[in-house]
């Protein structure tokens, strides 16, 4: 396992994980959860204190594409040492005039998870979900739960499996 953490099968702790999140397991079925304290859970605090390096971690970011006075959204997951390249690569991706990150507030109330736990998992459908391909080869990646008092643990493939998900080389290193 990673880091210090006791994992479990997410299947049976929805308990650790938002709504949206428990209701798509099927899709992420090798899932394992662990509760941490939810003060700990932007990545260089969890990593720090859990044991888990850098590159064990990925981080999903909302992203607003703006065309034609239209708005859509994505997701993008980069590991936890690399930086999404919103304004290249994605926006160009998504075949956006603008691209940025989502207002917080946009983010948590479109995918009904809470802010610093937004996964994959569970994203409204539709939504690309854009995964670095850095994710794919990492092996076992810790992500959000939805919430903020636990993470996921999957394997980067299970990530590139996910409904509407494309692997990409997405990050800045």
């Amino acid at each position: 396992m990673v880091g210090s953490l006791e994992w479990g099968p997410a299947a049976e702790r929805a308990d650790l994980l938002a709504g949206p999140v428990a209701a798509a397991l099927g899709t992420a079925p090798d899932a394992r959860v662990a509760e941490i304290d939810p003060e700990l859970a932007d990545t260089a605090a969890f990593c720090e204190r859990y044991g888990v390096p850098l590159e064990a971690s990925a981080n999903c970011v909302i992203v607003a594409a703006k065309r034609g006075g239209e708005v859509s959204y994505a997701a993008c997951m980069v590991l936890a040492t690399d930086r999404a390249d919103v304004n290249g690569v994605v926006r160009k991706h998504l075949g956006a005039r603008k691209a940025s990150f989502a207002p917080m507030a946009e983010a948590t109330e479109l995918t009904g998870m809470e802010y610093g736990g937004i996964t994959p998992v569970g994203l409204p459908a539709g939504w690309p979900v854009l995964v670095d391909e850095a994710v794919v080869a990492a092996g076992d990646v810790v992500v959000g739960s939805g919430l903020r008092r636990s993470k996921l643990l999957l394997a980067g493939k299970t990530l590139a499996a996910l409904p509407d998900a494309e692997v990409v080389a997405l990050a800045q290193r």
